[in-house]
Formats: C-alpha cells, structure tokens, sequence
C-alpha cells in the first residue's frame, strides 16, 4: 500500500524508489550461500566474479552478460538486472578464471552464466572461452542461456549469429564439448520456426542442448505442459535435464507451490513420456546444503515422509544418499521440512564439513561472513 500511494497518489519517485530498494532487501537476494560460501579465493584474494559450489563446477559471470533478453519475474538471478552494485556478481577478468581453473585439476566444467551470456556479441564472448580450451582438465564449456527460447534470433539472424556458431564449432573441434542450457519454461516456447531453427543450428555445431526451468505457479503448474514440453524437446534434439523448485527469492510467495504439488506435477509428466525424456531430474531444490531431489512420499514405519537425496552437494559423500522429512502438505522449501522419525536434525546439518574451502586464506572467515544489506 505504501508502494501503491507513492506511485500512483504522491507519484514521489525518489521515496518510491527508495521503498522499493528496502523491499529488495528483504526479499532473499543471494540464497544459498552465494555470497558467503560459494566464492573461490586466489592467491588470498576473493574470485567476486565466480562461484564454486561443487567440486566440478565453477560458475563464472562476465560483467558483458549481466542483462538479459528477456527478464522473466520468477527469475532467482534478480539481483543482477536492479542497479544494485553491491548485489551483483561479476568480472571482466578473464585471466583470474583461467589461472584458477589451471591450479584446480578436479574442475572440469565452466558454467558461464548471468545474466545471460548470449547478450554478449560473438568476439567478448570468444574472448573468455578461447582461453579455456587450452586447459587440459577442463572437459565441458557449459552457456546458461533463456536467448534459444527468448531471442532464437541471436543463432539466426543477428549479425554476428553465424560467428557465434563458428565458435562453438572451435570449441567442438578441441576436443572439449559446449553445453547449451536452455531455459525453456513451457513448450509455446519451442513451436516457432525461428526457435527450431535456432535449435537445428546450434545441434550442428556438435553443441548439445539441455532444457531446464522452475515450475512456476501461474506459468507452468500442471503435467500436460511439462509432458509437452519434454517431448518436443527430445524430437528437436534437445536434452530434458532439470525442473527445479522455484527457489525463496524475490517475488518467492505469488510463484511458489507446494513441494507435494511439484513432486505431483513432475510424477504425472514423467508417467506420459518415453524413456528418452527420462533424463529429467525434479523436482530439485538448490539449497544452501545443495541440490536436494523431492524422489518421493513413502510410509515407513507408519509415518508419512518425504524420500529426499542430494544430487550435488558441497560434500560429495552426501550425494545419492537417502534421507527422510515429516510430510508436509505446505512446505515449500527445504528449511519448512523436519526430520522424521523423531531426529533432530538432518544428517548434513550435523556434518562439520558443509563448508567448501578450497583455497583457506588469512582472514578468510572474516571476510567470509554474512554481509549485510541495509542500504
């Protein structure tokens, strides 16, 4: 109602605005430890623009993605797009990436991300990848992208479009693999002849493409849309990989369901298509602790109880192991759910070694802490 009156009655910009950066602020902005876990250190130094979460993975953000063709409500990336510095992740390094994914051997794959890295033009883009293919430990180059589904143009039609390709074709022809992760969030998405263009183009590169999307209250909360969606994606070539729970950021409350609704949802989509859509995963949950699987509702010893496990987890050990919360018919995410059977706390909360720490530097947990976000 504030909001409301300084727009519209008042129509005092400079207090709206204000109001809706103190809103911000209490809306999640980074979960799941990305600020205060997740950010790699060389030679003492915070990495500001990567995240290393998971063993294999590093996530890096050019400062040159941080926009985005479209800019979807549900998005968890919200900070990126606001105009806040202090929430944003990015770099203009390129070297930093590279002289750290050398010093780390177990790091396979690079997720460049945003933002969204396809608003770049194709030379910044080859920019930061070229030197990675040099890196002989380093298997997959992975793209985060919404462009295939939002602007199917930029491997089309753009001025640029056929470099793009080509770079991707360099990328192949080192003997390293590109991953497009498409974000696709409902199948109207894929039933353009420019879409499937876009599609039947990058495929020819010996790019492979894996589609990937929330579900989302309001946009795609029944099975016949996820059904479709996998379905279509297998014949155009493309890879169904992960429905995801909407994650507890920004506008959390008008798009999130109920985790037994999501499981639901994902059951009935599932049980309608072939085993070449059965790649699919979900739905998953990207915690603090990280990527928690809903498997299932079981009854076990006369409790009702949700079947979980971790598919990626910031101790490996924990992966693909079993564990069980009370049912719960509104929890929607992970800190809603309780032990069953009478435990006081999950397993991995009782592990000391939730932490990642790659490269420990003097004053590491100072700088490690929370931050703050009062303006």
């Amino acid at each position: 109602m504030q909001l409301h009156d300084l727009v519209l009655g008042k129509k005092d910009d400079a207090r709206a605005s204000a109001l809706v950066q103190r809103i911000r602020m209490h809306m999640n902005p980074h979960p799941a430890g990305q600020l205060t876990h997740n950010i790699p250190y060389l030679d003492g130094r915070p990495l500001q623009g990567l995240q290393h979460k998971y063993g294999q993975t590093v996530l890096f953000f050019p400062s040159a993605g941080q926009t985005c063709h479209t800019y979807c409500t549900f998005c968890f990336r919200w900070p990126q797009f606001v105009g806040i510095e202090k929430l944003k992740f990015n770099t203009r390094e390129a070297d930093e990436l590279v002289e750290y994914v050398r010093r780390h051997e177990q790091v396979t794959d690079i997720l460049i991300t945003g933002g969204d890295p396809m608003v770049m033009n194709a030379s910044t883009l080859a920019g930061y990848i070229k030197p990675l293919l040099n890196i002989p430990h380093l298997q997959n180059i992975r793209i985060g992208t919404k462009s295939v589904a939002s602007w199917p143009q930029r491997f089309v039609t753009d001025k640029d479009a056929d470099d793009v390709l080509r770079l991707f074709e360099r990328v192949v022809a080192s003997g390293k693999s590109v991953s497009i992760m498409a974000h696709f969030s409902h199948p109207v998405e894929m039933s353009t002849e420019i879409a499937r263009q876009a599609l039947r183009r990058i495929i020819s590169t010996g790019a492979n493409i894996r589609m990937q999307s929330p579900i989302v209250r309001h946009v795609n909360d029944n099975a016949s849309c996820w059904s479709e969606m996998w379905r279509t994606g297998v014949r155009l070539g493309v890879v169904p990989y992960y429905m995801f729970v909407e994650r507890d950021t920004g506008p959390y409350n008008y798009f999130k369901l109920p985790l037994i609704q999501a499981h639901s949802i994902f059951k009935q989509a599932y049980e309608q298509v072939s085993g070449l859509a059965r790649t699919m995963r979900g739905p998953s949950m990207s915690t603090h602790p990280g990527k928690v699987l809903i498997d299932g509702v079981a009854e076990i010893l006369g409790e009702k109880v949700f079947v979980l496990q971790f598919l990626q987890a910031r101790n490996s050990e924990w992966v693909r192991k079993p564990f069980f919360a009370k049912f719960d018919e509104n929890a929607c995410w992970l800190d809603e759910l309780r032990p069953a059977f009478g435990a006081k706390k999950f397993f991995y909360e009782e592990d000391a070694s939730a932490t990642l720490r790659l490269e420990p530097a003097p004053g590491e947990e100072t700088a490690m802490k929370p931050r703050e976000y009062a303006l």
